[in-house]
């Protein structure tokens, strides 16, 4: 691992090793910041539209690569909210993924509908440096955390790997060969998109001064702590919360959830999705098809 600055720019990442570690993601989102100021918000308009230019930085000192990919599930039950980080992020077992699965499995309609709104959130937490941000110019030339989705993360993937010969690949995540990433946003039904945004073509951050490129990586924060053991609950405490919100220990009065369990598949809660906010660049296959393949694994 990377222990200073100088072994940072003799051993940095290369493409390949960042390819082969998103592609693990792959083949295997995040809790409510609650408005920690290290965190970077993009500034909309009336409209919903908005234009920032930031650039990804790389891997903090001590860490390996220049992200973390966090799961969490957001909704309400007639039992109350359940927002909680996902033990999928950890590669374990998670009650909220499992019962999704069941639901997603049952045969029924209604059971598929519930798994949506109960569906994992899939986020990236990478550390950013503000080049524009119209709306907060104060914010331009510092560094912050930087929370988003599965799209925005394609888009550095198809930068790493261009789909055409003559385009040239890109380490987002660089100091020396990256770009800067313009951060596009509409409003397209309601939710915001970010399908517009793209990396400009490639160039030295800072000009590739070194003492400037030095002072800019010791202000990065760690990633890890977002991602480590003491950020999730246990699987009993997860599950016991879990049967409270879905109603299913007689606490409260509300009807009964479908799910399979001994065959019987009754009426689903009426459930609600935390906020348009937490939909914002979700993956809806990735996550239903994360409940499929738990079935597949029973």
């Amino acid at each position: 691992m990377a222990s200073s600055f100088a072994a940072l720019r003799k051993n940095r990442n290369s493409i390949d090793r960042l390819v082969q570690e998103s592609q693990k993601l792959n083949t295997q989102a995040t809790t409510n910041n609650n408005k920690d100021t290290r965190f970077w918000q993009a500034t909309v308009d009336k409209a919903g539209n908005g234009f920032s230019i930031i650039r990804f930085l790389p891997e903090s000192n001590g860490e390996d690569l220049p992200w973390v990919r966090l799961f969490s599930h957001g909704f309400q039950g007639p039992g109350g909210w359940y927002i909680e980080n996902s033990l999928t992020t950890l590669n374990q077992k998670d009650p909220c993924g499992e019962i999704n699965s069941k639901l997603w499995n049952n045969g029924t309609d209604t059971g598929k509908e519930q798994a949506r709104k109960q569906k994992r959130r899939l986020q990236y937490i990478s550390n950013i440096y503000i080049v524009k941000d119209s709306g907060n110019p104060e914010n331009e030339g510092k560094v912050f955390l930087y929370k988003f989705g599965k799209k925005i993360f394609d888009k550095c993937n198809e930068a790493m790997q261009p789909a055409f010969e003559d385009e040239t690949p890109i380490n987002p995540f660089d100091f020396y060969t990256g770009a800067e990433f313009k951060l596009k946003i509409r409003k397209v039904e309601g939710y915001r998109n970010y399908d517009k945004s793209e990396f400009d073509s490639q160039s030295e951050f800072l000009d590739g001064d070194d003492d400037e490129l030095e002072a800019v990586w010791n202000k990065q924060y760690s990633l890890q702590e977002f991602v480590a053991p003491d950020q999730f609950k246990s699987y009993a405490e997860l599950e016991t919360r879990l049967v409270r919100v879905l109603g299913l220990d007689g606490s409260v009065s509300a009807p009964k959830t479908v799910l399979a369990v001994d065959n019987t598949v009754t009426e689903p809660p009426v459930m609600r999705q935390a906020s348009a906010a937490t939909t914002v660049e979700d993956d809806v296959d990735e996550s239903l098809s994360f409940f499929e393949k738990l079935a597949d694994e029973d």
